[in-house]
Parts: C-alpha cells; sequence; structure tokens
C-alpha cells in the first residue's frame, strides 16, 4: 500500500515523537506517525504506565500513562496519519522526496524525524538459574498494574531510577518488599536515593547493597530466591511472590543502522537544529546525540519543537522558522 506525500513523517510515537507531530500540525504542516508498537505513547505506556514522573513542566508529578494519553490527544488534534504495528526497514530518496518502506506499506514523505527513542529494546536478563523459567511467571522487567503486587511478598533487582522508583511506588502495596543491588552506590536520582533510605529507616521497604540473586525457584510461579552477598558469599534464602528486574535494557536500532547515518554509541548524531547528515532527516529523543545530552523528556519536547521549525522552513522557504508565542497563533477552535 503506498500513502499520499506528507510534509512529516514522525518514525516513533513516544513524548517526543506525539510533541513534533503535535507542534509539525500547530504549524499547519501535514503529519503522519509511524510506530512498531500497537499504541501510542512509547515506554509510558508500555513499560512503566503505573510510574510516577516529576520532571515534566508544569506537573508537579503525574502517572506516564497520564501523561501518554494527554500527549497522545495533543498530537492527534491536528488529524495526523497515523500508522502502528509497522516496521520501517529501508530508506531512500526519489525525486527529492523521502520513501520509507515498511512490512504494511511505502511512505512517502518530504521530511522524516526520527524519534524511536534508543530504538527496540531488549532487557538486560537476570543471569542466574529460574530468569528464564519464570519470566512472565512471576519474573518481570516491567510493571503495569501496581494491584498485581497488592499484600504480595516482592524482590526488586537493580540500582538505577526505575528500580528506585518502583521500589518507591510499591513500599504501601506489597506486603514484604526488598531491593537488591550489587553494588554499594546507586545509580538512581538523589531524591530518589535519599527517599529509599528514609523508606527504609522507617521500616516501609528493606534493601541489602552488594548482593546479587543466585537463584530463582518454584513450581508453577516464583516461591523463593537465593541472595548471596558478593563480598562474604554468604546466601540468603527468602520466599517471595514475585522478582522484578530493573537492569535496564540493549539499545538496537535496527535496520536503521544501513540507511548510512551518522553513528556514535547506538545513537544518531546530530547537529544544533536536530539535523543529521543526511538530507531532509533529523533526529530527536533518546536517540539523538550531541555534545551536552541529557536523557529527558523535557529535553525531547525542545528538540522536537527545533526540529519541526527547521522542516517548515525547507517545506516553505518563505515561512518563518520562528512563529513566535502559540497564544498569538490564530489556528485554534474556540473552546
Amino acid at each position: 500500500m503506498s500513502h499520499d506525500i506528507t510534509d512529516i513523517t514522525v518514525l516513533g510515537g513516544g513524548p517526543a515523537g506525539l510533541y513534533a507531530a503535535f507542534y509539525g500540525g500547530m504549524r499547519e504542516r501535514s503529519v503522519r506517525i509511524v510506530d512498531s508498537l500497537h499504541e501510542l505513547g512509547g515506554q509510558l505506556m508500555a513499560l512503566y504506565p503505573e510510574k510516577f514522573i516529576f520532571d515534566v513542566g508544569g506537573f508537579p508529578k503525574i502517572l506516564a500513562r497520564d501523561l501518554g494519553r494527554n500527549l497522545i490527544d495533543q498530537a492527534l488534534q491536528f488529524d495526523p496519519d497515523v500508522v502502528l504495528d509497522e516496521e520501517v526497514s529501508e530508506l531512500e530518496r526519489v525525486d527529492d522526496v523521502l520513501v520509507l518502506r515498511g512490512k504494511k506499506g511505502t511512505y512517502r514523505s518530504r521530511t522524516l524525524i526520527l524519534a524511536g527513542g534508543k530504538g527496540a529494546f531488549e532487557p538486560l536478563k537476570l543471569k542466574c538459574p529460574g530468569y528464564e523459567e519464570f519470566l512472565h511467571r512471576g519474573v518481570h522487567y516491567a510493571v503495569t498494574d501496581l494491584e498485581k503486587y497488592r499484600d504480595k511478598k516482592v524482590l526488586i533487582v537493580g540500582g538505577g531510577d526505575s528500580a528506585l522508583d518502583w521500589a518507591l511506588a510499591l513500599k504501601n502495596v506489597a506486603k514484604d518488599l526488598l531491593l537488591v543491588h550489587r553494588r554499594g552506590a546507586f545509580r538512581a536520582m538523589e531524591r530518589s536515593v535519599a527517599e529509599l533510605r528514609v523508606a527504609a529507616d522507617t521500616g516501609e521497604l528493606s534493601f541489602r547493597d552488594y548482593h546479587e540473586v543466585r537463584e530463582i525457584r518454584g513450581s508453577d510461579g516464583v516461591e523463593s530466591v537465593v541472595i548471596f552477598d558478593n563480598r562474604s558469599g554468604e546466601e540468603t534464602t527468602l520466599e517471595v511472590d514475585a522478582v522484578l528486574t530493573f537492569l535496564g535494557f540493549k539499545p538496537d536500532l535496527g535496520p536503521i543502522k544501513g540507511w548510512g547515518l551518522e553513528l556514535k554509541k547506538n545513537r544518531v548524531v546530530v547537529d544544533q537544529l536536530m539535523r543529521t547528515n543526511l538530507p531532509s532527516v533529523f533526529a530527536i529523543g533518546d536517540i539523538a546525540d550531541y555534545e551536552g545530552k541529557l536523557d529527558l523528556i523535557a529535553t525531547g519536547f525542545a528538540e522536537a519543537a527545533v526540529a519541526v521549525s527547521q522542516v517548515v522552513r525547507e517545506v516553505d522557504p518563505s515561512a518563518r522558522v520562528n512563529p513566535g508565542h502559540s497564544t498569538n497563533l490564530k489556528i485554534f477552535k474556540d473552546s
């Protein structure tokens, strides 16, 4: 199936991609969103919908799923073409038009904004007996419903933001909650570490640093784990109902790696205007790399606005790069 030419194709339906779609519509450009997932929202909806996000402007805190829904509503108000469950494998330029080919069809666009996060994510595995056996049967690498862990004995493995965020979110849900981390220092935000220590001091949860999982045991599901102190080798067996592993993800750019883009450590190199080395191709969000890059949703929003502004000028040389403030635009319907 072939599609009409759009001004902008956004490859990726996560926060940065959704904001780019919105901003493209606000600048009165035709937009298409293409995503490999079955729904928009990216990791907000697929991996941690129940997680609170604290560093998005205007929200003291907001659930990831609620932020995702707001971004989707914002992006769809200008009726972009949306293509889901689509894996784009090829990109070429034909007569000044970018042609993207996927398993469902061919998509033609004047410009392309890559917003696919860090590509397809494969969770890093816990290297111990029982992990593969009980994966999705008590062992999980994502939390989509907090209530599944109500009054359960839960073990969390990890020392980064996700591990600590979920520990703090589950401390008043789980019956018993223990976090183990193989090192003495955490990789999470300082505020989260401080809150974890307070929660441990007040008995809301427990954590053991310098500890790792030796084995996960059970029959129909997880029943116990063996953990060990990696300094002394001393083992402890604990009864648990669930093991949550937050060890990070192994990113994979997939077919994008063969498109001729300049890459650096599995990211796409861009300049200060979000331009890649390929004409009419931009990159924003976690997939984009430049000096001083911060992997924040807020950063992705700003990058989206910069990229779209350059796209607008490329599609229509007479257009202004900077449109001014949104309150001055006359494109919104009265509510």
